[in-house]
């Protein structure tokens, strides 16, 4: 069992345990049809971290620690808001990123206390809705993510 399923095994309260469950066998459910994608997650050094690791891998994600060959960037860096990504991240971009010249960029808030596990249900579904774009809708983008663009 993953540290994700213990987290919300431990959910006290029986019908929020029994959303959050149902919240994440949605994601399960719609990434089992799909290819695992190449995600790196980068701090603010452009340092990769495996920090988000079980949220991206129940998301979908192939974790690599090789921004060039990741289909996907994160930016995410435990503290930092979007505003402060938004300022950082600019410089960190290499031109001959796939994921740079796709437009796959993303930057991650530290808006989640991933020891709850509402927020742990929902910065899996934000990470599900940045990778497949398209298949999944939960509306935190512009509030707790947002894609990157030049």
């Amino acid at each position: 069992m993953s540290g994700l399923n213990r987290l919300i095994k431990s959910e006290i309260d029986a019908n929020l345990r029994e959303e959050l469950e149902e919240r994440l066998a949605i994601v399960e459910h719609k990434i089992k049809f799909m290819d695992k994608v190449p995600v790196c997650v980068l701090d603010t050094l452009a340092h990769p971290g495996l920090t988000l690791m079980d949220y991206a891998e129940k998301a979908g994600a192939a974790l690599t620690t090789n921004a060039g060959e990741a289909a996907f960037l994160i930016f995410y860096e435990e503290g930092r808001t979007l505003e402060e990504l938004m300022r950082l991240v600019p410089i960190l971009l290499d031109e001959n990123w796939s994921a740079v010249k796709y437009n796959r960029v993303y930057l991650l808030a530290d808006a989640y206390q991933n020891t709850k596990p509402a927020d742990a249900v929902a910065l899996t579904e934000d990470i599900a809705e940045m990778i497949h774009p398209g298949h999944f809708i939960f509306g935190f983008e512009g509030d707790k993510w947002i894609k990157f663009t030049l």
